[in-house]
């Protein structure tokens, strides 16, 4: 006598499962990890006024968190944005006028990268109401302050730095507080050239809202419509 067919095991959903393999993904959570921690390093450092350690771990954060990007399937621009970040990161490390002006030019870049990358996404009016605003209060009141060389070059970087914080809004929350804190963290410096009164600790608070800038901006991207989500059908 044959033995009766089983029945046939009721169909379960798959389990979801990460379309870059397990990998790719331990790998992400190491880059992010390794990204924190020479934020720390870098912060720690300002804080207690260790140039060594600014100057080692201040170069790692953009390459990290652009290979933390890529881990995560991020898009091409975005990458290619934190990039020229770093750039401008290097730069600005060099205590010269030209390297001030390259190191704005290079996230002058960057912020093009993110304005191509964000599209023709819908956006408050009445926010770029606001930061033009700010623009337009910000340049008059730091015009007369600045070095004469860089009036110009300060204004027309403005100009693109509040259009990328504006845009930025229209991937939601995380990458809008993101452009925001890199207006704020570009304002800090700016009014630092100016020969304004600054915080204590100036430099602590220009890196705080820088690092946590990038990090929302590339947050915002990954979330919203890029990334992983793109990888799956």
């Amino acid at each position: 006598m044959s033995r009766p067919d089983r029945a046939p095991a009721p169909a379960t959903a798959p389990a979801a499962e990460d379309p870059r393999g397990p990998r790719a993904s331990r790998a992400a959570r190491l880059l992010l990890g390794a990204f924190l921690l020479a934020a720390a390093v870098d912060l720690v450092s300002l804080l207690a006024g260790a140039e060594l350690g600014h100057r080692i771990a201040k170069p790692l954060l953009m390459p990290l968190l652009a290979a933390y990007a890529v881990a995560r399937g991020g898009p091409r621009l975005l990458t290619v944005a934190l990039l020229f970040g770093w750039g401008g990161d290097v730069f600005l490390l060099l205590d010269a006028d030209w390297a001030f002006l390259v190191g704005m030019g290079s996230f002058a870049a960057g912020h093009v990268c993110y304005l191509v990358l964000f599209g023709r996404r819908r956006t408050s009016p009445a926010l770029g109401a606001l930061y033009a605003a700010a623009l337009a209060g910000t340049v008059t009141a730091l015009w007369p302050d600045l070095p004469a060389e860089l009036r110009v070059p300060v204004a027309g970087y403005s100009l693109l730095l509040t259009a990328m914080a504006y845009r930025a809004s229209s991937l939601g929350l995380l990458a809008g507080a993101g452009g925001a804190l890199f207006l704020l963290s570009d304002t800090l410096i700016a009014t630092g050239v100016a020969d304004w009164p600054q915080p204590p600790v100036p430099d602590l608070w220009v890196m705080l809202t820088y690092i946590a800038a990038q990090f929302l901006l590339t947050e915002g991207a990954l979330r919203t419509g890029y990334g992983e989500r793109r990888t799956t059908v």
